[in-house]
């Protein structure tokens, strides 16, 4: 019996201005740097680890943060 983990199965992407969102996110977590936040299309992986990581979150809970500051219209 195989078992995987395929954490790709929905993959996660950055929609809307990721700068404006990223400032927000460092305006409620003054913890977050600028390196937090930092994104690179299609490592959106590394970006969600290092959230985490500095938020102490879940990744589910660090995609539902980001989610719920991306734009309605998108």
């Amino acid at each position: 019996m195989e078992a995987t983990h395929n954490k790709t199965a929905n993959p996660f992407t950055i929609s809307g201005n990721w700068e404006e969102q990223a400032k927000k996110l460092k305006g409620k977590f003054s913890q977050l740097t600028d390196a937090d936040v930092k994104f690179e299309v299609g490592k959106e992986s590394d970006l969600l680890r290092r959230l985490e990581t500095k938020l102490h979150m879940k990744r589910e809970d660090v995609i539902y943060l980001i989610k719920k500051n991306m734009p309605a219209n998108l």
